[in-house]
């Protein structure tokens, strides 16, 4: 007897046999070969088909409750499918099978080739799925390559080895943060004068820089970020405070939030008062000889905080002399540091620093002009880094102009400030609001 080969088997006719009483297998593929001879032709005789090839090996399975059998045919075919229906129609003539009545009713005839068809498009989705998790996207290359080139960039600082930025040592500006995930972070948006703590005590090989610096200290968003900005406060004098948006981490934020927060910092000065801290113990930044001093400082201030006096000499004595020599040109009329006269204003200029203050209210911004020109709108806190590039000889800022500020301007050639109020400054022209006949 021929067996259909597997690979050519086009549909399986699938039917359910119920017999009146108990019969076998043998009894129920004599009946199918039986009782379909020579029903259909020579064409299409089971026997001959099945010896061709054309039919394959009939599977049956019975199930015998209660003494009557049901159960289920299997006869795959390789014909075609009109010859295959034929074929199917003549199982259902069958009306006995073996001593017992029974029928025959045919559920479906399956088309192997769509099962094939549907195994193959559900395992290409699978194969495509895979090959794309396993194919590098352009951009993860280019990230995977910029990363190595950041991680190579960093650096250590000082005895302490900090994790450091390569440009710690050069930038004027200095950010702190918690640990070295934080710099990466940092590097790879580009930012390259960040310095880590590496802990909640802040190292004194920090608190030097932070001297000398422009310091921003850039926390985490939680009670952990708040905690070290409150012991960094206690032993140095920071400038600026940044936090992430609330529970998120500085190492998690993308560049657009890192410089969002950034530009959204505020002074220590204003986050002592947001906080209610109290005035800062700390003493306040040293100023180098080529720098401008904003005040004079009382000896009995300068004698608390063991600090030596800014002047040049040596000794204890000298340093002394020296002070005094200062704050005598500071006081004195004809000091290059004297508080600058106010120029007298035409009406135009009034007009034109009046319309700029209003312009500016709220927004923690400023004006760089030369002359009657506007050079830009700067935020505050980036002011020295847009003087650097424009020659501006005025500036029109919101708010109040402390010392600071004032010493920005002086270092880089600004002559005029006009401000809503203003501290007491020397060698700089001020100008307030009631100056302006607000």
């Amino acid at each position: 007897m021929g067996k259909v080969s597997p690979v050519a088997i086009k549909y399986i006719i699938k039917a359910e046999i119920q017999a009146t009483g108990m019969v076998e297998k043998p009894d129920v593929i004599g009946a199918i070969f039986g009782q379909t001879e020579g029903l259909l032709g020579a064409d299409l005789e089971l026997r001959e088909l099945q010896k061709s090839g054309r039919i394959g090996r009939i599977e049956v399975r019975l199930k015998t409750e209660k003494g009557k059998t049901n159960g289920i045919i299997e006869l795959p075919s390789s014909m075609d499918k009109s010859e295959t229906a034929i074929v199917a129609a003549a199982m259902e003539t069958i009306d006995r099978i073996g001593p017992c009545e029974a029928t025959v009713k045919v559920k479906a005839v399956e088309d192997v080739r769509e099962i094939k068809r549907r195994y193959i498009i559900d395992r290409a989705k699978e194969v495509l799925k895979e090959t794309l998790q396993k194919a590098p996207d352009t951009q993860e290359l280019v990230l995977e390559v910029s990363d190595a080139v950041r991680q190579a960039e960093i650096t250590f600082y000082g005895r302490e080895k900090l994790p450091a930025g390569p440009a710690v040592g050069t930038s004027e500006d200095l950010i702190l943060v918690e640990g070295r995930a934080d710099v990466l972070t940092l590097l790879k948006y580009g930012i390259k004068n960040a310095i880590a703590l590496g802990g909640t005590k802040m190292p004194k090989e920090a608190i030097d820089l932070a001297r000398v610096k422009i310091t921003t200290i850039f926390v985490d968003g939680d009670r952990g970020g708040d905690l070290i900005v409150k012991d960094v406060l206690s032993v140095s004098d920071v400038d600026f405070i940044a936090k992430a948006p609330d529970g998120k981490e500085v190492e998690e934020l993308t560049g657009k939030e890192i410089l969002k927060a950034l530009r959204a910092r505020v002074t220590s000065a204003q986050y002592r008062e947001e906080n209610h801290l109290g005035p800062s113990k700390v003493p306040p930044k040293e100023v180098s000889a080529g720098q401008d001093v904003d005040e004079p400082e009382p000896e009995k201030a300068r004698a608390s905080s063991g600090r030596p006096a800014r002047g040049r000499g040596r000794s204890g004595a000298s340093n002394d002399s020296d002070s005094r020599r200062l704050r005598r040109s500071e006081t004195s009329d004809s000091g290059s540091d004297a508080p600058a006269k106010k120029s007298k204003l035409s009406k135009e200029q009034q007009n034109q620093f009046k319309q700029l203050l209003e312009d500016l209210f709220g927004t923690r911004g400023a004006y760089l002009l030369s002359g009657k020109e506007i050079l830009g709108k700067v935020p505050i806190t980036e002011l020295a880094r847009y003087l650097e590039i424009l020659k501006a000889d005025t500036v029109v800022m919101d708010g109040k102009l402390t010392g600071r500020i004032a010493s920005i301007c002086k270092s880089h050639g600004i002559k005029t400030a006009v401000a809503k109020e203003a501290e007491k400054v020397f060698g700089l022209e001020v100008l307030v609001q009631e100056d302006l006949g607000v």
